[in-house]
């Protein structure tokens, strides 16, 4: 969609596009500072991995695995399997950012998750305009809230014995289940059969898939399938 720039959407637009995701980064942010703390890693220890790893639940699997001194070797290859999908989500934003010069499309990549990949495909979904400044706001908002969020869990969640009694367990899966609503709406507007088919598709795939693979694989291949039978109903 090309957009002049007189209506390009700015640094502050893309910030404030990221507010409503704030909530699920800071509980889930939270939460993970605790566990952080709970298996011995100092405050600094907890923001350095928030800084340089960047992945809710690459660093829960991370502390999970500490916690069982795993080598780091196994600990490296999890991870890697574990954010594979984010290969998949910055081959689908790559064609929206089609101008913007290869640091921009790094910059964009390297702090793309799945809360702001989800609020940007909401915006094309709903033909709203998007651009490299924007996508920047989006995604430094979440990235300084996730830090500074796991770093006050660590500092502070030595007092709560129980964050799931604060319901701060279902913050995440409360902001996706926003995202996927709002999704989903401008998704059955441009055809509910497609919708329809795509999502029972990546459904019962995934279902399949957890059964004879991993989680992370199976997440992967029904990602691929729903994809593909988009697709092939787009060429119809």
């Amino acid at each position: 969609m090309e957009i002049s720039e007189y209506n390009k959407p700015s640094f502050l637009d893309g910030v404030k596009a990221c507010v409503p995701t704030i909530l699920g980064y800071l509980g889930i942010g939270f939460a993970m500072g605790v566990v952080g703390k709970g298996i011995g890693l100092s405050v600094f220890q907890i923001f350095l991995m928030s800084l340089i790893v960047y992945a809710g639940s690459a660093q829960f699997i991370i502390c999970g695995m500490l916690a069982i001194q795993a080598p780091i070797s196994s600990i490296i290859v999890t991870v890697f399997f574990i954010n594979l999908r984010h290969f998949l989500m910055s081959l689908s934003v790559a064609p929206y950012f089609q101008k913007a010069t290869l640091l921009e499309n790094i910059g964009i990549g390297s702090l793309l998750t799945d809360e702001s990949y989800g609020v940007l495909t909401t915006y094309t979904r709903q033909d709203r305009p998007i651009s490299v400044p924007w996508m920047n706001g989006l995604n430094l908002l979440a990235y300084a809230v996730w830090v500074v969020s796991t770093v006050l869990g660590g500092i502070f969640g030595r007092f709560i014995s129980s964050p799931e009694s604060l319901g701060l367990d279902f913050a995440l899966v409360a902001m996706f289940l926003g995202l996927f609503l709002f999704q989903m709406e401008a998704e059955l507007k441009r055809g509910v059969k497609k919708t329809i088919t795509v999502l029972v598709s990546v459904c019962f795939s995934l279902y399949v898939l957890m059964i004879w693979t991993t989680p992370e694989f199976a997440v992967i291949g029904a990602t691929l399938i729903g994809a593909t039978f988009g697709g092939l109903m787009n060429d119809e």
